[in-house]
């Protein structure tokens, strides 16, 4: 048996800020996109690129068959996701899953809306506006980290994995098929 919390607006309540000390564990680094792992489907997820550009939190459908989540999970969805360059993606569909952001001393757990895409990626999932606002979190990729509030107020500090970062953005490149969602559009034509 679980009792699960709810958030309040309290929580939103506390000042997240990025300080000198926050630099401190920061490699100089030239534009590294922010990488964090997070706890899905009761598993660690890795490669999860914080976006604030993208309307959209997304997982693609490796990470799906990785997860050994059933097909049957998905939800319709009629709408196609657009790119930078206005590359169209389809959706095949979305699903709410129970995911966990924690710093090892405290954590945030929420049902985030993942729209399902077979992409080519060098990330796991996408997370964008949708999960930072609903989550009330702020990220500096200056700072390289992520801060939100947990259910009492306390602030959560999640770091991105610079290593990592640098062999996604590197690996993004090398593919070309790596697009950032960055709006959603009108129904895909079939």
């Amino acid at each position: 048996m679980s009792v699960e919390a709810q958030r309040t607006d309290e929580a939103f309540n506390v000042d997240l800020v990025f300080t000198k000390a926050d630099l401190e564990d920061v490699v100089p680094h030239d534009n590294d996109p922010m990488v964090i792992s997070a706890v899905t489907a009761e598993r660690k997820v890795h490669r999860v690129l914080v976006d604030q550009g993208s309307s959209a939190d997304v997982m693609f459908w490796t990470t799906f068959n990785k997860l050994q989540l059933s097909p049957d999970m998905l939800r319709p969805y009629g709408d196609c996701l657009y790119g930078f360059a206005g590359d169209q993606v389809k959706v095949w569909g979305y699903l709410e899953l129970r995911t966990t952001f924690t710093d090892g001393t405290a954590s945030c757990t929420e049902s985030i809306r993942y729209l399902v895409v077979n992409a080519s990626s060098a990330y796991n999932m996408l997370l964008g506006r949708p999960m930072l606002n609903r989550l009330g979190a702020v990220p500096s990729t200056s700072h390289m980290k992520m801060k939100l509030p947990d259910l009492t107020g306390k602030v959560i500090t999640i770091k991105s994995d610079q290593n990592e970062a640098k062999r996604c953005y590197k690996n993004s490149l090398t593919t070309r098929r790596w697009v950032s969602m960055v709006a959603s559009g009108p129904p895909c034509l079939t």
